[in-house]
């Protein structure tokens, strides 16, 4: 049986990408998406609700300064590969900034989304799972 994300792939004729090559805001714009979807999931799965109260515990975890928090508890375990593209994402230039967070809160968050993204990009689904189940679990409570 092949992968979903093999098959995904396949059926777009997408190819595996070289992950260096994307700026780091390219990573957190996928990252973003892989984040929300996780927690999402989570939020739907651990209770039906109206869709507004799954909006709002969703939103909860999903903005700037939750993902900060996370990316705390998260940095001693990242691999220096990890760590280098959190950096870079960290660091990036933006042009834009979160409604109702701090400078350094959105830039952490930005970082963490990069980080996603890569990881998404690699394959990685493991790790991506291992690293928001850790944060979550440990600084954020459902």
């Amino acid at each position: 049986m092949m992968a979903l994300d093999e098959h995904f792939r396949a059926m777009f004729g997408l190819k595996v990408p070289d992950v260096r090559a994307f700026s780091p805001l390219t990573l957190a714009y996928l990252g973003d998406a892989v984040f929300e979807i996780i927690v999402r999931t989570i939020v739907v799965e651990h209770s039906n609700a109206p869709v507004n109260k799954l909006h709002k515990r969703s939103s909860a975890l999903v903005k700037a300064s939750s993902q900060a928090e996370m990316v705390k508890v998260l940095e001693p375990l990242l691999t220096q590969e990890e760590e280098a593209v959190y950096k870079r994402g960290r660091n990036a230039k933006s042009y834009t900034m979160a409604k109702n967070a701090t400078m350094t809160d959105y830039r952490m968050a930005t970082g963490f989304e990069a980080l996603l993204g890569y990881l998404y990009l690699k394959q990685d689904l493991n790790r991506i799972i291992e690293l928001v189940h850790y944060g979550l679990n440990e600084r954020i409570q459902l």
